[in-house]
């Protein structure tokens, strides 16, 4: 489990609906780890659907929508581990593994989908890689005794945003609005420049952290 003070700041943790669907697992004594891992089921289902839509083209549509959907269901589940985790005190010793390996995996899924998508399957890992990288750097900061570093531009929540976005847009429009201007390739150039901006900003801001805590 995250510490409270160690949690990504998600305004949706506020929402009462949020709340409510928390107190229900909570009452039935759900599993954090096992909302990690049903998260990661979806992520994985996200990037099988969105690779789908160039493996079977005359079925793009629905399985943009469906590559949406598990995108979401992916961040419901990050977002419900913890409220569940801190609503019934429980701890686990593997629960950062279930907090962090889901993420990567889902992360990756989802971005070597889309590059399967956009024809360029080499973009994808790029992408896939450049955002493992900022989550290496927020962990290796948290390890070092730097407060853990969630900033953007290219945080889990943009990237997974801008993917949702694509995957809806390119599932109500006309093909040829999409793919004619290479929109998958665009959106996954724009999440591998500013994921490698956040690498950057992370880093240098946690090196400034080291640098200024006082010496043992």
């Amino acid at each position: 489990m995250t510490e409270p003070g160690d949690r990504r700041p998600i305004a949706a943790r506020n929402l009462a609906v949020m709340t409510r669907l928390a107190g229900w697992l909570i009452q039935r004594q759900a599993s954090p780890n096992a909302i990690s891992g049903w998260g990661m089921v979806a992520g994985l289902g996200a990037g099988l659907a969105l690779a789908g839509t160039a493996w079977l083209p005359e079925a793009a549509r629905p399985l943009w929508l469906l590559g949406a959907l598990g995108i979401q269901l992916r961040l419901l589940a990050n977002l419900l581990d913890g409220m569940v985790a801190v609503g019934r005190g429980v701890t686990s010793s593997v629960g950062e593994l279930w907090n962090e390996v889901p993420d990567r995996v889902s992360d990756s899924a989802v971005l070597l989908g889309l590059g399967v998508a956009a024809g360029n399957w080499g973009l994808g890992a790029a992408a896939a890689l450049a955002a493992m990288a900022t989550a290496y750097i927020r962990a290796m900061g948290k390890a070092a005794g730097a407060p853990s570093d969630f900033r953007g531009p290219m945080a889990k929540q943009q990237r997974m945003a801008l993917s949702t976005a694509l995957a809806v847009w390119c599932a109500v429009v006309p093909l040829g609005w999409s793919h004619g201007i290479g929109l998958p390739a665009i959106v996954l150039w724009v999440i591998l420049a500013g994921s490698l901006l956040t690498c950057w900003r992370r880093l240098s801001g946690t090196a400034a952290a080291l640098r200024g805590r006082p010496r043992a």
